[in-house]
């Protein structure tokens, strides 16, 4: 499994007053001056024909800037030969561009095989970067890539594109060919890669709810230029320009809860009682915060379900292990308030348990979670911690 890269220049890749202007006059990029810090991940979205694939295109040279300089740590890359160049940066394509003559082992194996690696090594390599990505390669590896379905050809793509432990990762649309419950899904698997590997990533897509959900910041393009660069929650609570503001749609405040975290601040603390409490005292504890149910802790303290007032106050005798429920909707401290509504939404639940590691914090209302995104917004916009922000209620006016 590769190691997280040593940080050695934060600024690792830098565009300095890059344009591109074609015979015909046409500028596809104009004045681009952007730095991309070591282990980052940034998103290009845009429409087409903004200048996103054109930017990713000439980091591994194959188009050539008009003017401008781009390092790569600290490297001018028009002083390195460009095959030897590509072969430092991994490049993921929408249609991955497999060879079909080749087995997967072998597709992955590519790179290292062009830079005179052992075969033994470059396979063993392969093999760990097809476990890597989600695939047995005791199973898919002999296959062929008509054998495989198009989210595992994308698995396969951007193993490849890691196999020789490249600095830099260049993905074009990677995700775009494939229909949307499957693209999620390949979302979250390069989530969980990324935060093992920390490549240093530029990502081109035209969709802003995946920049905003994979992006360390953002790069919003106008024509040929950058109209903002900012991490994902700047964007969508403080756009920069109109046209900005437009792109990323009148519902920037929903797209809003994929990057805006679950915080301590945000949860109410209801009843709690214990799995050998007798119903009496269940009853009591309800009744005493004028609760309609409480959380159910087990013998540890940590999360078992739940139990309603009506449920103990007519059951007589017994304890609170008889009545209890099942608890389905929960989440980790920390989980995106987007998933907390999705959740509330699957398990038609009024609210989503919290929790770290095993240890029960609180729930999460439909209110509080309303709360939340305004603090968020109001907290960017005035570069104060969400917890700082004060709002005003219906009962404040």
């Amino acid at each position: 499994m590769s190691q997280p890269t040593e940080h050695r220049n934060e600024n690792f890749i830098k565009f300095d007053q890059v344009t591109k202007r074609y015979a015909d006059g046409t500028v596809a990029v104009d004045n681009l001056t952007f730095d991309v810090a070591e282990g980052e991940l940034v998103t290009l979205v845009g429409p087409s024909g903004c200048g996103k694939t054109t930017t990713m295109k000439m980091v591994n040279r194959l188009i050539e800037p008009t003017e401008g300089r781009i390092l790569l740590d600290g490297e001018d890359i028009a002083t390195v030969d460009p095959v030897v160049l590509r072969r430092r940066i991994g490049y993921v394509i929408q249609q991955v561009g497999l060879f079909p003559h080749k087995t997967i082992l072998e597709n992955t194996a590519t790179v290292p095989r062009l830079l005179g690696w052992q075969k033994a090594k470059g396979r063993s390599r392969a093999a760990e970067l097809l476990e890597l990505v989600g695939l047995d390669p005791s199973v898919h590896g002999d296959r062929y890539p008509d054998q495989l379905s198009g989210g595992q050809r994308q698995r396969v793509g951007v193993a490849r594109a890691l196999a020789a432990d490249p600095p830099v990762l260049l993905m074009d649309e990677p995700f775009g060919a494939v229909d949307p419950v499957v693209r999620e899904h390949l979302q979250n698997e390069f989530l969980r890669l990324q935060a093992e590997v920390r490549k240093t990533v530029l990502f081109v897509t035209h969709d802003i709810e995946e920049a905003v959900r994979l992006g360390d910041r953002i790069a919003v393009y106008g024509s040929g230029r950058i109209e903002q660069f900012d991490p994902p929650a700047k964007v969508l609570g403080a756009p920069a320009t109109p046209y900005v503001a437009d792109f990323v749609g009148a519902d920037r405040g929903l797209k809003r809860l994929s990057v805006t975290p679950i915080e301590l601040d945000d949860l109410e603390q209801p009843p709690l009682v214990r799995l050998d409490d007798t119903l009496a005292r269940a009853a009591e504890k309800m009744a005493a915060d004028e609760a309609r149910w409480a959380v159910v802790l087990d013998d540890r303290g940590a999360l078992h379900g739940w139990v309603s007032a009506d449920s103990v106050n007519t059951a007589g005798d017994g304890t609170v292990r008889d009545r209890a429920r099942r608890m389905d909707a929960w989440l980790p401290l920390g989980a995106p308030l987007k998933q907390a509504f999705s959740t509330m939404l699957q398990y038609d639940a009024g609210w989503v348990a919290v929790e770290e590691g095993e240890r029960f914090l609180g729930v999460l209302t439909p209110a509080k979670l309303h709360e939340a995104l305004r603090r968020s917004i109001d907290a960017e916009e005035r570069a104060i911690p969400r917890s700082a922000v004060e709002l005003e209620t219906v009962t404040d006016i």
